[in-house]
C-alpha cells in the first residue's frame, strides 16, 4: 500500500525522489518490523484489559503442572494481537501484487480462525480441551491442501498468469506432468541437489509441512515466552532465505533455486518478528496474556508455508528443532503408553510428562530455565540453518 503511494508521489514531483528508498525490500522489511512492534506495544495493554473484562481467562487442565494452577484466569487469545499487528504492518509495506505474501497471509489467518474457535470454546464453555482433535485436524487439512495446490504452481512459475497456465497444462496432461527443478526438495549442505517431487509429491510434502509446523508450535506453547521467541528467530532466518531465493544474483552465487517474488516475504517475516517481540513484552514470565491456539496454530502454519515457498523444508526442521522435539515427544509418549498398556495391561511413560518442556519441569528445572535454555538451543539451530547458505 505504501509502496504504491510512494511510487505515485514520485510521479508528481522530483521533490519526492527520496521515497525511492521504499522500493528496497530490506527497508520495507525493517519498517514492517518497527510498525508491527509499535502496533503491538500500543494495542497490547488495551487488549489485555478488554480480554480481562470479558473474562477470557485460560482454563488450566486438572492434570497439568501444579505450579501452573496459579495461571488459571490469565487472559488468553493474545494471538489476535499478534495477527492484527502482522496483518496491518504487512498490508502497509508489501507489494500488493505479490502472490506469495497473499498466500502466506491467507494461510496464517485461516489457521488463526481455527485457533480462535478452539480458544473460544475453551474460555466460554470452560472446557480446557476446546475443539475436538478430529474437527481441528479436518479444518487444518482443508486449508493445508488448498495452500499446497496453490503453491505447487505458484512456486513453479514466475507470475500469476503463467501459474494458471501451468495448472491447465497439468490437467490436460492427465495429471502426469513433471515440475521444474526449483519445485524439487532441496537438500542442504549439497550443491544443486534436489529430489523431483512431481505435483502429487509436492502437495503431500507441503500439506505435511504446513499442518505439522502448525501443530508443533501449538504443542510448544506451554510456558511463558517459550514459543514466541523461537518463532521470531526461525521466521527471521527464513526471511533471509526468502531474500536470497528472490534475488537472481544471490541465488545463482549460493546455488539456490531462483524464485522471483519470494523476496517480498521478508516484509511478512519482519512484521512477524516485530509483532512477536511486542507480544513477548507482555508474555514474558509472569505472563500478562497467553498466545492461545489462535496465535500458535497461525504462526506455525506461517513458518511452514514460508519454508515451502523458499524450498527449505529440511532447514525448517533443523532451525525449528525445538518444535520438532516437542511434537515427537508427544507422539512417542502416546505410542509407548498405548503399546505398554496393550502388552503389560498398564500404560507406561517414556517421559515424566509430555510435551518435552513439562518433562524438564518435572525433573526440577524452573519454568524460566526451561524457556531460556530452549531459546539458546533455537538460536544455535538457526545459526546452523543459516550456514547452509554457504556451506554447500
Amino acid at each position: 500500500m505504501l509502496l504504491i503511494l510512494a511510487e505515485w508521489l514520485q510521479t508528481l514531483s522530483p521533490d519526492f525522489s527520496f521515497l525511492r528508498v521504499v522500493q528496497y525490500i530490506t527497508f520495507r522489511a525493517v519498517m514492517a518490523a518497527v510498525t508491527a512492534l509499535g502496533i503491538g506495544l500500543w494495542v497490547g495493554p488495551k487488549a489485555i484489559r478488554m480480554l480481562t473484562a470479558l473474562k477470557m481467562g485460560q482454563p488450566v487442565r486438572s492434570y497439568a503442572m501444579q505450579t501452573h494452577l496459579v495461571k488459571s484466569g490469565t487472559p488468553t487469545m493474545g494471538g489476535v494481537l499478534i495477527l492484527f499487528a502482522i496483518s496491518v504492518s504487512t498490508l502497509l509495506w508489501f507489494d500488493l501484487s505479490n502472490r506469495f505474501v497473499w498466500i502466506v497471509l491467507i494461510v496464517t489467518l485461516g489457521f488463526g480462525a481455527i485457533g480462535w474457535v478452539d480458544d473460544w470454546r475453551k474460555v466460554v464453555n470452560k472446557d480446557p480441551e476446546g475443539m475436538r482433535s478430529r474437527e481441528k485436524y479436518f479444518w487444518q487439512s482443508v486449508i493445508g491442501l488448498i495452500a499446497a495446490i496453490a503453491l505447487v504452481f505458484s512456486v513453479s512459475e514466475n507470475s500469476n498468469s503463467r501459474s494458471f497456465e501451468l495448472l491447465v497444462t497439468w490437467v490436460q496432461s492427465g495429471f502426469s506432468m513433471d515440475l521444474p527443478p526449483q519445485a524439487g526438495l532441496q537438500v542442504p549442505f549439497f550443491k544443486e541437489i534436489s529430489y523431483p517431487l512431481g505435483v502429487l509429491g509436492f502437495v503431500i510434502l507441503t500439506y505435511l509441512v504446513i499442518v505439522g509446523a502448525s501443530n508443533a508450535v501449538n504443542l510448544t506453547d506451554g510456558l511463558d515466552g517459550l514459543a514466541i521467541m523461537p518463532v521470531i528467530m526461525v521466521g527471521t532466518a527464513l526471511g533471509i532465505f526468502a531474500y536470497v531465493t528472490g534475488n537472481a544474483n544471490y541465488a545463482k552465487y549460493l546455488h539456490f533455486p531462483s524464485i522471483p517474488g519470494t523476496g517480498e516475504l521478508m516484509i511478512f517475516c519482519g512484521a512477524m518478528a516485530g509483532a512477536g517481540l511486542a507480544f513477548l513484552w507482555f508474555n514474558a514470565h509472569p505472563a500478562q496474556i497467553f498466545m492461545g491456539d489462535v496465535g500458535a496454530l497461525a504462526l506455525g502454519a506461517a513458518l511452514g508455508t514460508i519454508a515451502v515457498i523458499v524450498r527449505q523444508e529440511i532447514v525448517l526442521a533443523i532451525m525449528g528443532g525445538i518444535f520438532v522435539a516437542e511434537a515427537v515427544s508427544v507422539m512417542l509418549q502416546v505410542v509407548w503408553f498405548k503399546y505398554t498398556k496393550k502388552r503389560y495391561g498398564e500404560g507406561r511413560r517414556l517421559l515424566k510428562m509430555a510435551p518435552l518442556h513439562h518433562h524438564f519441569e518435572k525433573s526440577g528445572w524452573k519454568e524460566t530455565q526451561v524457556v531460556i535454555r530452549f531459546w539458546i538451543i533455537t538460536m544455535l539451530l538457526c545459526l546452523i540453518g543459516l550456514t547452509t547458505l554457504k556451506l554447500r
